[in-house]
């Protein structure tokens, strides 16, 4: 009994810390520690107006430099130890042990530089195989909210995103988007989040997940841009009123409430 009081007491703790954090962060962004690598340059696809080649350039710039550090680092580690150098081989480690707790970032992401056109269409084998591994490293990060494994899910981000810049005519592309913006959601990165979640709707226009559903309490509830929320709560009462996961009678009650509040009905 004293044991389930303190697990219980424990995770609440924990709920309370985590909703004390501030949003748009950045957490979901940071590559992670160990897993997969991840390679932040982007694949020649559509991308919007608004991707400048300029940042693209130098994020690979600085990419390949993150990457040539480290492998200068390891190298010169190797070399103290062969020589025998104790004192500055403990200093090499050392340098190398300050990186690996340094945050470091994913500044291309993928739906805000993606086009909104691409179309979810093709089964793809090879996508269909990422999408199953990078569902697997999500679920293996944990089930309960407050006890995720933070740099499996970075790994996830990493391999979702793979996946919609190696086959982008895929029909996981909408399936990636979503849980991405699931993910991106969880580390309370409402922007990115929402980012995704449109992007899966747009590139399938009949996508199984409630992506508008999702967008429009984001929208709502996390940036208070609730002109946009209204009509997206709109379009999915319509397009996923019978998803599962949609709260119908709260999605009614706020249009209600947003439609007062336009015309200035208090």
């Amino acid at each position: 009994m004293t044991r389930t009081v303190v697990t219980a007491a424990t995770i609440l703790l924990l709920a309370i810390l985590v909703g004390c954090q501030d949003p748009n962060q950045g957490g979901s962004t940071q590559l992670p520690r160990r897993g997969q690598p991840y390679s932040e340059a982007t694949t020649p696809v559509p991308v919007e107006a608004g991707a400048t080649a300029d940042e693209i350039d130098l994020v690979e710039q600085m990419s390949t430099q993150r990457q040539a550090y480290r492998r200068s680092l390891e190298t010169l580690i190797h070399h103290y130890d062969a020589a025998g150098n104790n004192t500055k081989l403990s200093w090499a480690r050392s340098e190398l042990q300050a990186l690996d707790r340094i945050p470091q970032y994913r500044y291309i992401i993928d739906a805000q530089v993606l086009s909104a056109d691409l179309k979810a269409t093709e089964r793809i084998q090879a996508a269909d195989d990422l999408y199953a591994d990078a569902v697997k490293t999500e679920r293996n990060a944990g089930l309960l909210p407050v006890l995720k494994d933070e740099e499996l899910l970075r790994v996830a981000i990493g391999q979702y995103g793979n996946l919609i810049r190696q086959h982008p005519t895929s029909d996981k592309i909408d399936d990636a988007a979503y849980r991405l913006g699931e993910i991106h959601e969880y580390f309370r990165d409402y922007t990115i989040a929402l980012s995704y979640y449109q992007r899966a709707y747009q590139w399938d226009a009949s996508t199984p997940h409630p992506a508008r559903y999702k967008a429009a309490l984001i929208l709502d509830n996390k940036l208070h841009r609730r002109a946009e929320a209204l009509e997206l709560y709109q379009e999915a009462l319509v397009k996923e009123g019978q998803n599962s996961e949609v709260n119908k009678p709260y999605v009614e009650r706020r249009i209600k409430e947003l439609n007062r509040s336009d015309r200035g009905v208090q």
